[in-house]
């Protein structure tokens, strides 16, 4: 599993350095070009017009895979103020019942997604300015609906286990505990 946990945040590292990295260098492209200077030509014989179209691609890629890293990790935003009066067993219900109607949904887009990449990978489509197949684009949604699908029941076997459900300390951020402790007082 923590191989797995690891390949989920590099690609979510990743897909958001390079989209950032891309960006900058559009925008800076972009700017430069409006100057009359000895490299406008050469600036302008640059084409980046793919450029915002593969960062929407990416975010979307992110976007489906943070969601799955979301569920792993806690940070979902949740309304639990009715869940949490309820008695222990109750709220033990409530709880799996959520995480499995979750896993359900995920499920039920995951294999709609696929079948539908699977009809558009058999036709000629494809994106308007990189021109790469379309279906590539679309696997986000069976491939992310899956893994969040998976995060769902690994998260209601853990809690079936342990009775633990991943928690997100919003006022933590990670590295500084250690780098406050390292500095002298």
């Amino acid at each position: 599993m923590k191989l797995l946990d690891h390949i989920e945040e590099f690609i979510i590292a990743t897909l958001m350095a390079l989209a950032t990295s891309i960006i900058f260098v559009a925008v800076i492209h972009r700017y430069l070009t409006g100057f009359n200077w000895f490299a406008q030509d050469w600036l302008l014989s640059l084409n980046l017009s793919w450029a915002q179209e593969l960062c929407i691609y990416m975010f979307v890629w992110m976007a489906k895979f943070g969601a799955a890293y979301g569920v792993r990790t806690g940070i979902h935003v949740g309304v639990d103020v009715l869940i949490n009066r309820l008695s222990l067993r109750h709220f033990q219900i409530s709880v799996v019942l959520g995480l499995l109607a979750g896993a359900l949904f995920t499920g039920i887009v995951g294999t709609l997604g696929a079948k539908f990449v699977w009809e558009i990978a058999h036709t000629d489509q494809t994106s308007a300015d990189m021109e790469i197949p379309i279906w590539w684009v679309y696997m986000a949604i069976p491939a992310g609906s899956y893994l969040m699908c998976f995060r769902f029941l690994q998260v209601a076997w853990r809690f079936l286990r342990t009775g633990e459900l991943p928690k997100h300390d919003h006022s933590h951020v990670e590295g500084l505990d250690e780098e406050l402790e390292r500095q002298p007082a």
